[in-house]
């Protein structure tokens, strides 16, 4: 009787094993949905539409982007995580999910053990742009004049702790200065109201704002690079005008829910990187600032971890209290 019923739970085990197997091999048979955890308009909405439409082809299954903003994306990062591991809900992150750890109380969800890592699809630097009305046009003029009007001078930020949150905290840390921190949803909508020049200035990714600054209704004075970005060639970065070390970059990337099958991590993280081998997809996120990279799971599950151990200790070090 013991044999048998040994004998029956394996052939049950085998079983499952095998439907998860065809299960994985048979995936996608209908739409993938995509969260980004941020308002359309944003960096990673923009490298989120970027991609979709390859992977879309590569995949033969459409991929359909949901938009999920607040709470410095932990909202729509949190929903990601708690769909079923099946490859049918995916999220794409931007640096906010390696700084949340560090400037957060609380998180409803665990930054590692809760995600399978799919790949790093695109490192972007950060550049400071001001309205035009603002009479700066470099860091030192900027400084002097957030010197001389303490407290007055307004930046958007697309949430507490994020990478745009600390540029300036880092900067306001470094020259001594206050400022007036004006939170939104997502970096879009921060974008648009310094564009409007309800806020003075924002310190952002590039893609959030870098066609702004072509079109001239921003400017952009400092980007946080160890070297120019192509995108903008004429625009100093922080280190070359006196703050060395400032250098702020994020790491936008794709995760899907902790225990989602090995094969169908490797298709989405096969179709992720022929999106970004693809000229037309490349060249489109060069000209907006962003760099393909498109690395195996096991790399940006190391990425993760460092980046989060290192932006800890930035937010540390610019003195921004966990909420």
């Amino acid at each position: 009787m013991i044999k048998h019923r040994l004998c029956c739970a394996v052939v049950v085990a085998a079983g499952l094993a095998a439907a998860g197997v065809s299960h994985a091999q048979n995936w996608p048979v209908r739409p993938i949905r995509l969260i980004v955890p941020f308002a359309p308009g944003g960096n990673t909405d923009i490298i989120a539409r970027a991609i979709a439409p390859k992977m879309t082809q590569e995949l033969g299954q459409q991929i359909l982007i949901d938009n999920r903003g607040g709470a410095g994306s932990t909202l729509g990062t949190a929903m990601a995580v708690k769909s079923p591991p099946d490859g049918y809900t995916i999220v794409m992150v931007s640096a906010a999910h390696v700084i949340n750890p560090g400037v957060r109380k609380s998180l409803p969800y665990d930054s590692i053990n809760d995600f399978a890592p799919v790949t790093l699809v695109a490192d972007v630097p950060n550049g400071l742009v001001v309205h035009p009305s603002l009479p700066v046009r470099d860091i030192k003029q900027l400084v002097a004049l957030a010197k001389a009007r303490p407290g007055q001078l307004a930046y958007a930020t697309p949430g507490h702790g994020t990478s745009t949150h600390l540029s300036v905290e880092m900067l306001s840390h470094a020259a001594g200065l206050k400022m007036l921190h004006v939170p939104y949803k997502g970096v879009g909508p921060a974008t648009m109201d310094v564009v409007s020049g309800q806020a003075q200035m924002i310190f952002a990714a590039l893609p959030a704002f870098i066609e702004f600054v072509r079109a001239g209704r921003l400017r952009m004075i400092a980007q946080a690079s160890v070297k120019r970005s192509p995108a903008a060639p004429d625009v100093p970065t922080m280190i070359e005008q006196g703050y060395k070390g400032f250098i702020v970059s994020s790491g936008f990337g794709m995760f899907a829910p902790a225990k989602t099958p090995r094969p169908i991590i490797d298709r989405l993280n096969a179709s992720v990187v022929r999106a970004l081998a693809d000229p037309a997809v490349r060249s489109g996120l060069s000209s907006q600032g962003a760099e393909p990279v498109g690395n195996s799971p096991e790399e940006y599950d190391r990425y993760n971890r460092s980046e989060i151990e290192r932006w800890t200790k930035v937010a540390r070090a610019a003195g921004v209290v966990a909420e």
